[in-house]
């Protein structure tokens, strides 16, 4: 009978679909974290479930003799002590794409609302500014016949790229991994090298891990590469893009606008810069969290659990550990 832990985090909404999808026999526990039963717990363990938010450093795989399997919520990792876990040999996996419909469904979105200026049309309204039949006074593009750049073509981009050509776009990629010919006729997409997708693309989309290659990957050089009626949009890692640099492009209008999920800093302060520009839609991290894939998530993570005490090798453990 595995034994699970899960640091209380979630609503009870959330924990009933945990409690729902548990295969039976199986044995959960819910226990805030650090707290003595959740130290308790920890000693049994054999699997934990949760986020990033907590760093998982040394102190936590001393205190969890038995734990074979640290598994995910999310696809992002990089709060954690990844070293700690390789000193104590206990993979790590993230969520198996559990969350790429609904990331992949935000970019989009957040492509309509800085394209359409939604959030300002919104504040009009609101307003009282209700501007009639004057489509002039501000101008909003259409997605079709557009160019994206999706740049990292994992799990969320390729879904991402399917939604985006069913608008009528041109999809090009780039990622260190690159697809076999017949792979990108079948997804419909194209390869271009990094300073070509940024030169060529009319939208460009963000979808990579954060770590030392890719931290602040967008600077000013590469925002100077994008066209002045670009939009960049990003639902990865705030630390991805240079915020001082894209504050920079967007005021000076050297791009259209920005859509953002993340920022380097979360929760922002409220005298953030970017917070002054009108060209720029902000959401709180949130394109993840759908309703439909918590149940994905604990799904995905009951299956990983269970190929692990059977003896198998887990999927989706992250590339750090995968030796």
């Amino acid at each position: 009978m595995p034994r699970i832990l899960m640091p209380t985090l979630l609503g009870e909404a959330v924990l009933a679909v945990a409690r729902e999808v548990l295969p039976p026999g199986w044995e959960l526990t819910i226990a805030d974290f650090g707290s003595a039963e959740f130290v308790a717990a920890l000693r049994e363990a054999e699997y934990y479930i949760g986020s990033p938010r907590f760093p998982l450093g040394p102190e936590f795989y001393l205190g969890a003799p038995r734990l074979k399997l640290v598994q995910l919520f999310s696809a992002g990792y990089d709060r954690l002590d990844i070293a700690a876990a390789k000193a104590a040999g206990v993979p790590i996996a993230n969520n198996g794409g559990s969350n790429s419909v609904a990331v992949a469904e935000h970019a989009l979105l957040l492509m309509l609302a800085v394209s359409r200026r939604l959030v300002s049309q919104h504040e009009n309204v609101l307003a009282g500014r209700w501007h009639g039949n004057d489509f002039t006074a501000i101008r909003v593009y259409e997605l079709e016949d557009k160019t994206l750049g999706i740049i990292g073509l994992g799990n969320i981009g390729k879904k991402l790229a399917r939604r985006a050509l069913a608008f009528g776009m041109r999809v090009q990629y780039y990622d260190i991994l690159r697809l076999k010919g017949e792979e990108e006729d079948a997804l419909g997409v194209r390869f271009a090298l990094f300073p070509e997708l940024l030169q060529t693309s009319d939208i460009v989309s963000l979808h990579v891990p954060l770590d030392a290659s890719t931290r602040a990957m967008i600077g000013a050089r590469e925002l100077s590469l994008m066209k002045p009626s670009a939009i960049l949009i990003n639902t990865c890692r705030g630390p991805v893009v240079d915020e001082k640099a894209l504050y920079d492009a967007l005021l000076s209008e050297r791009i259209f606008g920005a859509g953002l999920d993340v920022l380097c800093e979360e929760p922002p302060p409220p005298d953030h810069p970017l917070f002054t520009l009108r060209n720029v839609t902000f959401t709180p991290h949130f394109a993840g969290p759908s309703w439909e894939n918590w149940k994905k998530a604990f799904r995905n993570a009951f299956d990983n659990i269970g190929r692990v005490a059977r003896g198998e090798k887990p999927f989706w453990v992250i590339p750090e550990l995968r030796q």
